[in-house]
């Protein structure tokens, strides 16, 4: 059959199968074999071949992450829907390598990455050497040798500055996130993206370093208030920032949004759990999950058969989700 249409026998099984990435004029050679072969599919023998159990690893090292929690429901759910085991393990960059030598011992076919573990290039090479896939999930700039599944992070942030700027909004604070973070430097281009296109010069003082923490945040957001003249509406690089920001804010007698505007960035449980509601960019990060586990599975399918395994980087949908935070600058 995959020497008659001229294609790979993974290839025959995902058009039979009917999984859609298959190429119209690859799906239709393979159709047309088919046919001229009278090829009736054995029931018994497909599920057999299907019946291979596949073990995917996700590893994070931040057991308290706002995003963890969606992360696991998407890859259980999509677990279920295709006989894959999900194990879960705490992992930190320092010991990567003998983490990576566990899961090769235990039989583990592939490994999601999700932040910050994503940016650690000492955990993809450790378990590139055990000869383990990995998909990494909402990296800033993901490795071009493993798979990826991301936003468009530039973007992303670009129209929040553009949407802060429409309210009237000349004076921008912005928070950024971990420096070790790829997604964080991204977002800050889109920032500056965002102002150069209206004309507006960078302040380095309306720029201040966080770390991704609550505490990062109230600091300094704390610094970019204290300034003689300070920002009319700050722009946090997550919501945990974000929140702080509106804390620190709070703090210091102002109203959020009518003194001052905060926005962030992920749409975390965290963007609802404050007051007021935070306006944000929605990292859809259970589809995000659920698009790592199957390109991971793909991949691993791809190898037990012999195909030819591509990375391949996948970028979903973002969304600017408006809530209570957010407003034009106050009167002078």
């Amino acid at each position: 059959m995959a020497r008659h249409a001229g294609v790979s026998p993974m290839t025959v099984s995902r058009v039979i199968n009917g999984e859609k990435n298959v190429r119209d004029a690859t799906r239709e050679a393979v159709n047309a074999a088919i046919r001229d072969l009278n090829y009736q599919p054995n029931p018994a023998a497909r599920s057999l071949a299907g019946a291979g159990l596949i073990r995917i690893g996700l590893l994070h090292s931040n057991a308290r992450s706002v995003h963890l929690g969606e992360l696991l429901i998407g890859c259980l759910d999509q677990c279920s829907r295709s006989n894959i085991q999900l194990i879960v393990e705490q992992c930190d960059a320092a010991h990567a390598e003998a983490v990576a030598a566990q899961l090769a011992n235990s039989a583990i076919d592939g490994v999601i990455l999700p932040p910050p573990l994503c940016d650690a290039p000492e955990v993809t090479r450790a378990l590139a050497a055990s000869q383990i896939p990995v998909v990494v999930v909402a990296a800033g700039r993901p490795p071009a040798d493993v798979s990826a599944v991301r936003i468009d992070d530039v973007q992303a942030a670009h129209e929040m500055t553009r949407h802060l700027v429409g309210l009237g909004h000349r004076r921008i604070g912005f928070i950024k996130g971990h420096p070790d973070q790829t997604a964080s430097g991204q977002r800050l281009d889109g920032y500056l993206a965002g102002l150069s296109e209206v004309g507006v010069a960078a302040e380095q003082s309306l720029i201040q370093q966080g770390d991704s923490t609550y505490r990062s945040g109230l600091d300094a957001a704390a610094r970019l208030l204290a300034l003689a003249e300070p920002p009319t509406a700050i722009f946090a690089s997550n919501d945990d920032m974000a929140a702080a920001a509106v804390a620190a804010a709070q703090r210091r007698g102002l109203d959020v949004p009518r003194d001052v505007t905060v926005v962030g960035y992920g749409d975390s449980t965290l963007a609802t759990a404050t007051w007021p509601e935070l306006t944000t960019i929605r990292q859809p990060i259970g589809d995000m999950s659920r698009e790592a586990v199957t390109l991971l599975a793909n991949e691993i399918r791809a190898r037990r058969s012999g195909d030819e395994a591509h990375p391949r980087h996948a970028l979903q949908a973002f969304a600017l989700i408006r809530r209570g935070s957010d407003g034009p600058p106050k009167p002078p």
